[in-house]
């Protein structure tokens, strides 16, 4: 019994749109949560939390699409929320694609076909919420294995493609430099619209985070010290964080 109810939660959290009637009937039977948004960091194009959670039919098209594998599944344990989407920024963030293949393979509208390009992403807002680790600020050198997570991520998969290629050896190189890897991996058209390295009048250098920023999660991903020093704050806007803070 217990691996055929394994089975059957495994069919329902990958399968596509032929499970929305199993989906959404097991959803009412066996789920003993009620409809709650969650603080997760959703795909480009995803509408208020409430929302995405009644439209999302959990077929797992944008996790198919994606090609930098940057989309998973959310797990048993969370309510309606189980087999939604969303993603690990210290695993692996959105690469912005250009054609969004996301949103144009959402079946139900729970990814807003609007978000057209990269430029129209708003997931949320990066912010160096622990500049007492940032290797820039504290002026310490990138060190040496700082990529082995991001390539043992890479090699977990059983269908790299060209771009995750490129995407390490972009981020090859950098061990033993000073540390620029947050502004350097951005992936949007114009990343200085996102985020800068600057230095202060006090000679301190840091990421400048900037209102282009769509919240991707990239920063975090790349960011090499052993807690993200620089995090997504999700379904957050540049106006509502640093409003707050100035």
């Amino acid at each position: 019994m217990a691996k055929i109810e394994t089975d059957r939660r495994d069919f329902i959290k990958y399968s596509t749109l032929g499970i929305l009637g199993a989906v959404l009937g097991g959803g009412i039977i066996f789920s003993p949560f009620p409809l709650r948004a969650e603080n997760r960091l959703r795909p480009p194009g995803a509408v208020p939390e409430k929302e995405f959670l009644a439209l999302c039919i959990k077929c797992g098209q944008c996790l198919q699409v994606c090609p930098y594998h940057s989309i998973e599944l959310s797990d048993i344990g969370k309510g309606h929320g189980v087999g939604t989407p969303y993603i690990d920024a210290n695993i692996r963030g959105c690469y912005a694609c250009e054609a969004v293949p996301c949103v144009l393979a959402c079946p139900s509208g729970a990814l807003d076909h609007d978000t057209e390009k990269a430029t129209d992403i708003k997931m949320g807002i990066a912010v160096l919420e622990n500049p007492k680790t940032c290797l820039a600020v504290t002026n310490k050198p990138i060190p040496a294995g700082y990529a082995d997570k991001m390539k043992a991520f890479t090699a977990r998969q059983t269908n790299i493609n060209s771009l995750e290629v490129k995407l390490l050896e972009k981020f090859d190189g950098y061990a033993g430099k000073d540390c620029t890897l947050c502004a350097d991996m951005c992936p949007m058209p114009n990343p200085l619209s996102a985020i800068e390295m600057v230095t202060t009048r006090f000679g301190i250098t840091k990421p400048m985070i900037y209102d282009g920023c769509t919240g991707c999660g990239v920063c975090q991903e790349v960011c090499p010290t052993s807690v993200a020093s620089i995090v997504i704050k999700p379904r957050v806007s540049y106006e509502e964080y640093y409003a707050r803070k100035n």
